[in-house]
């Protein structure tokens, strides 16, 4: 069979990656083409466009680059046609796949989304969309299930956070190794992830570094994202006590003794590592007043909503300051502190359920289609 997936950002990358390693595995003659990086390239298919050239974050953002947007929209359209796939798989990134969602249901294909929208934290009307739109949904966080059935009357999959086949399969970072080939040494290791994208990085980046000083004792390491050069992180190495490594942040956090981590899908991918971690986010202006107003949910971090609880503390706005990261990165490197959040992150790991999720998803889509 014929599938077509579209991933917008590095996250998904992940996901649909290694979907297309359970697609290919109980339909090895399957044909893919796809949106995505270079982890869905090395799974096999064919690369369409990348996510580097179609991240953009925040109101303003997406406003001032609408025209780009809307060609690449235009430019999928016409290769979906062109392909004729047996089936759609859109991988979270709504903006832009609940409108390729409508066309396709307008001309009858077929639509499954793997990683839900997160409706639960704004534009809920977007429910209507979804019933309307999407054929099968698959979710991975537990309280989407419930969120989707309960409140809203639409039957969903609860396959797992296919974050933990992730973790849990790779190879196991050899320590030794890894500092000798970065040029660390062996003090204890923070690890500064600011994020994929240009604005988030430029924001972030800047306030995890302000508190370098204040801790001698420790080495920090900049995790680079595999959608930025190295180029445009030479701005920010100005503090010889800072490394810098770009693409392996599994790596990084695996031997990390702490992080700095900005919202997102690696406050999830950080705990479930074991590392203690302060969450930040600092926004452009504009786009943090409209969201304000409009995300009504109590965390912004993953963990924490997953938990319903302040598991890790999360720094926002005006808060994401070099006084008050200083007195949380503080706190969690206080062994006491340290041992009740990594028994709470092993209750996180319980929640979320099994290994399999990919597997799973890819085995339910083709069951749907057969």
């Amino acid at each position: 069979m014929k599938y077509y997936i579209i991933a917008g950002e590095a996250s998904g990358d992940l996901h649909g990656s290694n979907l297309m390693k359970g697609i290919y595995k109980h339909d090895p003659n399957a044909e893919i083409r796809f949106w995505g990086g270079d982890l869905m390239q090395q799974a096999g298919g064919t690369l369409v466009k990348h996510y580097r050239d179609l991240a953009f974050m925040g109101f303003a953002e997406v406003v001032m680059n609408l025209k780009t947007i809307l060609n690449n929209i235009k430019i999928c359209k016409a290769d979906i046609l062109n392909f004729k796939p047996d089936v759609l798989i859109f991988i979270d990134y709504p903006g832009f796949n609940m409108r390729i969602a409508k066309w396709a249901k307008e001309l009858s294909m077929k639509t499954h989304y793997y990683i839900s929208p997160q409706i639960w934290a704004w534009k809920e009307n977007r429910i209507q969309a979804i019933k309307r739109d999407v054929d099968k949904m698959y979710v991975i966080l537990p309280f989407e299930k419930d969120f989707y059935e309960k409140k809203h009357n639409f039957p969903v999959d609860f396959v797992g956070h296919p974050l933990i086949d992730a973790i849990h399969n790779r190879p196991k970072t050899d320590t030794e190794k890894f500092r000798h080939e970065n040029n660390l040494d062996e003090k204890p290791i923070i690890a500064l992830l600011p994020g994929s994208r240009k604005q988030e990085i430029s924001k972030m980046l800047s306030e995890m570094l302000s508190v370098v000083d204040s801790f001698p004792d420790y080495q920090f390491v900049i995790a680079g994202a595999p959608s930025q050069d190295f180029e445009f992180y030479k701005q920010f190495l100005t503090n010889k006590s800072v490394h810098f490594i770009s693409n392996k942040t599994y790596d990084l956090l695996s031997v990390a003794h702490a992080a700095l981590v900005t919202s997102g899908t690696a406050t999830l991918e950080t705990a479930l590592f074991k590392v203690p971690e302060v969450v930040l986010y600092k926004g452009n202006w504009i786009s943090y007043q409209i969201a304000k107003r409009i995300i009504t949910l109590k965390y912004i971090s993953l963990v924490n909503l997953i938990m319903d609880q302040e598991v890790v503390t999360e720094l926002i706005q005006g808060d994401c300051n070099p006084k008050k990261i200083k007195t949380e990165l503080d706190k969690i490197l206080e062994p006491n502190h340290r041992s009740k959040l990594l028994a709470t992150y092993d209750l996180l790991e319980e929640k979320l359920g099994g290994e399999g999720a990919s597997d799973k998803t890819a085995r339910l889509i083709i069951d749907n289609l057969t």
